[in-house]
């Protein structure tokens, strides 16, 4: 058991028991703190309930009883979270991996699979998500953004934000959806710690 993954967590999402089980086993000997889901809406019920901490990742089963990973995985992007999304797929699920990762997810593992490829999966799927964080997401902010995340940095509310700039707080509130969204932040609190360069 190493503790190199402390604080990054997974949510692992399948139907089916046996597979959950092992991949739970493999992934908190690795050193990850895991939790299972047997279903799509469950692993949303939880995420609405608690924020993902900065460090987490997403495997999920593609195809499934009831909302199928594609659709986990448009839902995820519809509430901003831009957590790494990594699909494990059944032998004739190949196109639909394909197309899942034009829509932005990390990768895509073939049952049955070895677990030293899960886990260097989810490795770079997380390295590719992270710390480029604070400088070059920054960067990439435009100047609106950048001043709206300067009021959220002073404390300021959206409304005060708004007035300053002279603009609504309806274009405030979607500014700051946006510059979230680059900055892989889900709260005031990642927020800070990107700014400040300790995501």
């Amino acid at each position: 058991m190493t503790s190199a993954h402390h604080g990054t967590r997974i949510y692992l999402v399948d139907d089916h028991q046996e597979f959950r089980d092992s991949c739970v086993w493999i992934l908190e000997q690795t050193g990850f703190e895991v939790q299972a889901f047997p279903s799509a809406e469950a692993l949303l019920k939880e995420i609405t309930r608690h924020p993902p901490p900065a460090r987490s990742c997403v495997v999920s089963d593609i195809r499934m009883p009831g909302m199928s990973g594609l659709e986990l995985q448009s839902e995820l992007a519809h509430r901003g979270l831009a957590l790494p999304l990594i699909f494990v797929t059944g032998h004739g699920d190949v196109p639909l991996a394909v197309d899942a990762m034009r829509h932005g997810a990390a990768n895509f593992i073939e049952k049955p699979f070895d677990a030293p490829l899960l886990i260097e999966a989810i490795q770079s799927a997380l390295s590719a998500h992270a710390p480029q964080a604070a400088s070059g997401a920054l960067a990439n902010l435009t100047r609106r953004e950048r001043q709206v995340l300067d009021g959220i940095m002073s404390g300021k509310l959206n409304k005060v934000i708004a007035d300053d700039l002279k603009i609504s707080p309806k274009t405030v509130e979607l500014h700051r959806a946006n510059l979230m969204a680059k900055l892989g932040a889900h709260n005031v609190v990642e927020l800070t710690r990107a700014v400040l360069g300790q995501a």
